[in-house]
């Protein structure tokens, strides 16, 4: 929101009804907006005044609730949609008897926060036509489509075991068929479904309507699956899916939401592109060598797959969880709704703006909808949320990743606390928290596992109020280089810091008596941490780096790497080192330095009584340079490049001189 000479930005203040109290002056003095009086009914009252502000342009409504309202209001003056910040539920309702209970900081903290430019999100158009395929038992399928024949195109696939051909219904408002659906695949507007046992419907004759003879391998598309069998559902998260609706045909209610969903899916759909991918940085493989698996482990609709040495999204099927961007060691997977370098400005921006007008002890509260929806409810009947807890909320909690905890802990927040929805994906959660506390130490880190608001309030309210750092840094970068610079803000007298074995940091242990220096971890490494010398038999090593992705040991011949976790703070990491090598061997004809001294020592007396170098000179070749060996071979008496005379090629003298002969 941009403001004018003549109408500056202002704070569109109300206590709704008198139920909290705001400080205009301090919360100008904070945030550098004018604020308005304070007014009390703004949603109904106060109505009209509230309509002289948004005529402005320039004003900022401090109520998230009444939203609509104000955004209806200023369509019918004909104004701009204002910007809604939500204070009361997240700052203004709380417990004045608690410690630290001014709510300015942390108002002035969230209009800030609320005010930075929002990037846009990348999204696809999705088209459905409402064909749907309902699937179910037929009192409940049938039952279905006599609702939906009017706004969609329906096939019901009846899955009745024993239902006899004549039971099939006479009405040709929607399409009856029965079999057994063997495979299904996609999502919203692209569903497709191989169908074994079908048997359609034989409209012809007089009577009951007959089924036609079964046949397998039948193929089919459509743009909406309703399954109301009751069975196993068809794809993985399958509440995550797009375009496919399941409900237990047991409960009524379920069944009804399920038909009225339905029934909207028809018409053009913006799908977000939530990840992208950089296949360049991906470690998934080199050479058939499979290494970095964790995207694929942690995608719960199965939108990843392998493509090579990288793997590629299914967008359609994505439903944007954030595992894998949280979890990709290497940066290829990026999340981009909003993109991840929007939500790190978030969090620094309310520790910022937070300590600088005068709060203390700042916490962090990330939340999801579901979330926030937790936090609406404890401000409406509880005792709201301490001062001193300033909830941030994301699209999925997944995306609140190590890096992102932090940084947040770097930035200022004393500590950190996450609250999980029903759509979090626990496990990769609870593997970037593990890696976040090693990295930052006990006390910093929660995980708030309740659906209960009360007790949420229990336990932000019971927690302890650690001293954040005395330095604030703002990282920037990479995920990874936040993580290194955040990590040496949090254990300054740190120079190593041990990490679990699932961590993307750590070093590469060498033993030294097996490795023979073949270098295979070189030419396969994703991400350049080992690398050679040209000059001389070494094998060199970045810790920054690496990734600890594996591909190294699966590929090493002799089983002389192996691993050790850890985030190495110091400046060594960040250059190469030397993690074994020999001295070369010379030349022993023009003393050029190839190979090493070892190798070729040995493979000199394994070949010794080999029957093809019997011979001083057979086993001199090998230990020569390339182009002394060539040489050599040439001046050979066998040599092997050495063939019989070319014939003399045939001239026109030859056929006549041929031909006078005769």
């Amino acid at each position: 929101m941009s403001a004018t000479d003549s109408h500056p930005v202002t704070l569109l203040l109300c206590d709704c009804l008198k139920s909290q109290t705001l400080d205009p002056e301090a919360i100008s003095a904070a945030t550098g907006f004018a604020c308005s009086q304070v007014h009390t009914e703004l949603c109904g009252a106060q109505a009209e005044q509230a309509a002289q502000a948004l005529s402005t342009g320039n004003a900022i409504v401090c109520c998230g609730q009444e939203h609509r309202f104000f955004e209806d209001l200023a369509e019918e003056i004909g104004a701009d949609s204002p910007l809604c910040i939500d204070l009361r539920d997240r700052a203004g309702w709380t417990d004045p008897a608690a410690t630290a209970s001014d709510p300015t900081p942390k108002m002035a903290a969230l209009l800030a926060e609320a005010t930075l430019p929002i990037p846009p999100i990348k999204t696809l158009d999705v088209e459905s036509e409402g064909l749907c395929l309902i699937i179910g038992q037929s009192d409940i399928a049938l039952h279905a489509a006599e609702r939906l024949k009017d706004v969609l195109g329906l096939t019901v696939l009846l899955t009745d075991d024993t239902a006899a051909a004549t039971d099939l219904p006479e009405s040709r408002a929607f399409e009856v068929i029965r079999g057994r659906l063997a495979s299904a695949s996609g999502a919203l507007g692209g569903f497709e479904l191989r169908i074994n046992a079908l048997q359609q419907t034989r409209a012809g004759g007089r009577g009951a309507l007959q089924a036609s003879a079964p046949q397998d391998g039948a193929q089919t598309e459509c743009d909406i699956i309703l399954d109301l069998s009751g069975g196993t559902p068809l794809f993985p998260a399958h509440e995550k899916r797009d375009g496919y609706l399941r409900a237990d045909p047991g409960s009524a209610p379920a069944v009804a939401n399920a038909i009225f969903e339905a029934s909207q899916l028809v018409g053009t759909f913006e799908k977000p592109l939530y990840v992208r991918h950089e296949p360049s940085l991906c470690a998934h493989s080199r050479a058939e060598q499979v290494a970095c698996t964790n995207c694929l482990d942690a995608c719960p609709t199965s939108a990843i797959s392998p493509a090579g040495d990288h793997v590629t999204i299914d967008p359609m099927i994505c439903a944007g969880c954030g595992s894998c961007a949280a979890l990709c060691p290497s940066g290829a997977m990026i999340y981009e709704a909003p993109q991840t370098d929007f939500l790190f400005s978030r969090v620094q921006t309310l520790a910022r703006t937070y300590l600088n007008a005068g709060g203390t002890d700042p916490h962090l509260l990330a939340v999801d909808a579901h979330g926030s929806e937790m936090i609406r409810l404890l401000a409406r009947h509880g005792r709201g949320l301490p001062a001193n807890v300033i909830p941030v909320e994301v699209s999925a909690l997944n995306t609140f990743g190590h890096a992102e905890i932090l940084a947040a802990l770097a930035a200022g927040f004393s500590q950190v606390s996450l609250v999980p929805g029903p759509g979090t994906e626990r496990e990769a959660l609870d593997r970037e928290m593990t890696l976040a506390l090693a990295i930052a130490g006990p006390g910093r880190l929660h995980l708030l596992d309740t659906p209960d608001p009360d007790l949420l309030g229990d336990a932000l309210y019971g927690a302890p109020n650690p001293a954040p750092w005395p330095t604030q840094v703002r990282p920037m970068g990479s995920r990874r280089q936040i993580t290194r610079q955040a990590a040496r803000a949090l254990q300054p007298q740190a120079d190593v810091i041990p990490l679990p074995d699932t961590a993307p940091y750590g070093a590469v242990l060498v033993d030294t008596q097996a490795c023979t220096l073949c270098l295979s971890c070189v030419s396969l490494c994703p991400s350049g941490a080992l690398g050679d010398n040209p000059d001389l038999p070494q094998l060199r090593f970045q810790e920054d780096a690496c990734l600890q992705c594996g591909l190294c040991a699966g590929v090493c011949p002799e089983d002389a790497i192996t691993y050790e976790p850890r985030l190495d703070l110091t400046p060594q990491a960040l250059e190469q080192s030397i993690l074994n090598e020999e001295e070369p061997f010379a030349c022993i004809d023009c003393g050029t330095l190839f190979g090493s001294r070892s190798t070729i020592e040995r493979i000199t007396e394994k070949l010794a009584a080999h029957s093809m170098y019997q011979g001083e000179g057979a086993l001199r070749m090998i230990q020569m340079c390339d182009n002394c060996r060539v040489n050599a071979q040439f001046h050979s008496e066998n040599n092997p490049f050495q063939g019989a005379e070319r014939p003399r090629p045939r001239t026109t003298e030859d056929y006549l001189s041929k031909r006078r002969d005769h």
